[in-house]
């Protein structure tokens, strides 16, 4: 029986339009450099569920969004972005505290 709270880490990039095809989605998957909450993914199988951490290279760049909802299905751009919050650091954030 499927977990009503949880969905395939492929079919939710699709489906949150992260990757444009679900074969994409697997290929993210099962290259092994996907993680959920930390932990390296090699299947495109594995469950994410809301409150999970996903970071994954993709055109050269490191997203990190964190599951907000699952989608019911593949809809518009603007549902799927509803999704998801994107974690991804955009700009060069300084580690030393600034000066007075």
């Amino acid at each position: 029986m499927a977990d009503a709270g949880a969905m395939r880490i492929d079919r939710f990039l699709w489906w949150a339009r992260l990757a444009g095809t679900r074969s994409a989605a697997q290929a993210i998957a099962e290259k092994g450099t996907l993680r959920i909450d930390g932990r390296r993914i090699e299947r495109s199988s594995a469950t994410v569920r809301i409150g999970c951490v996903v970071a994954f290279p993709l055109y050269g760049k490191v997203r990190v969004v964190r599951v907000e909802r699952l989608p019911a299905r593949r809809g518009p751009p603007a549902e799927g972005r509803a999704c998801y919050q994107d974690l991804t650091v955009t700009e060069n954030v300084s580690q030393e505290a600034p000066y007075d």
